[in-house]
């Protein structure tokens, strides 16, 4: 497999960074994942502007260009002969002294990662309520950053994670996320989801949902909800880049309409439109 190493495409065993990487030393970084269609990465103003916010937030002076990323993930997907592909755009802070260094960083590593797409998993998922707690932002907002231990712990409670999905409570007791998803429901034709100052990280799909419910004139609610809210939803949705739009069939003692919800068919039709649309106008 190629990646894309500081303005370099090489094959993975041929990259290297090094140690004193502060992306490594001390997860000075952040990241953004998404994917193509057609070989055109979808939403992919919107994530290097969120890249771009959280480099600023970490102190990381990176001059990236929207259109070099794109012919950069062209440029991987004919290397490994592959149509569309998983892609992980990563800036870490580069080299430093052993130490927490506080002036900027000015000379980071970007590297852009590939990989196949994923094989569908589950038509629809259960909804789990993990033990493991979210824990709060380091800084003011939760960033994509280096630091996915939560997650992980996360994830390791989960006995299917193909079939299932864990969702965090906060301290407080609080509807936050998933492992790697945002977190809709939908009640007597309004939509929910919890509000950002619950610690989540603000998904790029996540938004695009918020958007689109406008457009579809659903109103969409945010703010602090407890489980029990669940448990009366119509429907349920996750949500990320890569997976797209993913139906829950299941939560605790409820059953869900999963795929079969109506909201999430005309969301799900509305997605697959708008990818192709994005595709005609660039």
């Amino acid at each position: 497999m190629y990646i894309y190493l500081n303005g370099q495409v090489l094959s993975k065993e041929e990259a290297k960074i090094s140690p004193y990487d502060h992306g490594f030393m001390y997860g000075i970084g952040a990241f953004e994942t998404f994917r193509t269609y057609d070989g055109f990465p979808f939403l992919i103003d919107e994530h290097m502007k969120r890249l771009q916010e959280a480099l600023i937030e970490l102190n990381i002076q990176a001059a990236l260009n929207t259109d070099h990323v794109i012919e950069a993930a062209q440029a991987l997907l004919e290397k490994n002969n592959l149509d569309d592909a998983y892609f992980r755009l990563n800036v870490s802070a580069g080299d430093g002294d052993i130490g927490l260094q506080t002036t900027p960083y000015e000379d980071p590593t970007v590297i852009l990662f590939t990989k196949p797409l994923p094989k569908p998993g589950a038509s629809a998922k259960e909804l789990v309520v993990l033990n493991t707690v979210r824990n709060t932002p380091e800084g003011r907002q939760r960033l994509k950053s280096h630091h996915y231990l939560n997650s992980i712990l996360g994830k390791r409670e989960l006995k299917d994670p193909v079939g299932q999905e864990g969702i965090f409570l906060t301290e407080q007791g609080f509807l936050s996320e998933g492992t790697v998803s945002n977190l809709f429901w939908v009640k007597a034709n309004v939509l929910y989801t919890p509000a950002v100052s619950t610690g989540i990280l603000n998904g790029i799909t996540r938004k695009w949902v918020l958007h689109a419910t406008e457009k579809m004139n659903i109103p969409s609610e945010t703010g602090n909800y407890k489980r029990n809210e669940l448990h009366d939803a119509d429907e349920v949705i996750l949500t990320n880049s890569i997976q797209e739009l993913i139906p829950v069939n299941r939560f605790e003692h409820k059953t869900l309409p999963g795929a079969d919800g109506p909201f999430f068919q005309k969301l799900k039709a509305m997605y697959r439109e708008d990818t192709i649309n994005r595709r005609r106008s660039i």
